[in-house]
């Protein structure tokens, strides 16, 4: 793969389409709009087709034009589904105008090849923020009012202490910590800390100089 060979290409491409499948089957389940999986075979990957009212395939939201009041149902229908996605252990990671299709229901989340584990990815929380961000941006050239919210870190707060749920109600609200850390008291702690390690490590050794074996503290 790094070195860009055609046998490496094939790898990579397997690997990401391996990874979208992986996560269509767990989107779906976790009931976030995105196109159902119906087979995946010999490397190739038959799902829903996104189609609009009459039929053909459903445009990309960027190829739409909004009301403000569809910009703020739809906008609120992302949101929940990024909240689902969350959930179910997985950010987008790309999620933008241009992944989103609009049926008859709304928008439909595509293009998951790039999805990451929200618990394994040291990047995970400002890759779920750029993605809220982007659809906040867009919407909120239809209904500037959404310019105002702050999902993205409304849920990955809840996330951390593990109070987010599928059906959690956000407000778009958030306020950051403001609180400056105390780091002479900080330091203390870890001098203590420290000056405890080095006196069990002492004891040990003492022990072992007298020929006992070590009893765990």
């Amino acid at each position: 793969m790094a070195k860009k060979t055609r046998y490496g290409q094939k790898e990579q491409e397997q690997a990401w389409l391996n990874a979208e499948v992986d996560a269509l089957y767990r989107l779906t389940s976790a009931g976030v709009r995105v196109p159902e999986p119906h087979g995946f075979v010999d490397g190739v990957l038959l799902m829903e087709m996104i189609s609009d009212a009459e039929g053909n395939v459903a445009p990309r939201l960027d190829e739409v034009t909004l009301t403000p009041e569809q910009a703020e149902t739809y906008y609120a229908k992302v949101i929940q589904d990024v909240v689902k996605m969350l959930c179910a252990g997985l950010i987008h990671g790309d999620l933008s105008e241009f992944n989103v299709l609009v049926d008859a229901s709304g928008p439909v989340i595509i293009d998951l090849p790039q999805a990451v584990d929200a618990a394994g990815n040291n990047s995970a929380a400002a890759m779920l923020y750029r993605d809220v961000d982007n659809m906040r941006n867009y919407f909120g050239q239809y209904a500037p009012k959404l310019l105002n919210t702050e999902y993205g870190r409304e849920m990955w707060a809840l996330y951390e202490t593990g109070e987010l749920h599928p059906d959690s109600k956000l407000t778009g609200h958030f306020d950051a910590d403001t609180h400056i850390a105390n780091v002479d008291e900080l330091m203390e702690v870890i001098d203590d800390a420290k000056e405890e390690e080095a006196e069990r490590q002492a004891r040990l050794r003492d022990d072992d100089d007298d020929g006992e074996i070590p009893q765990p503290y």
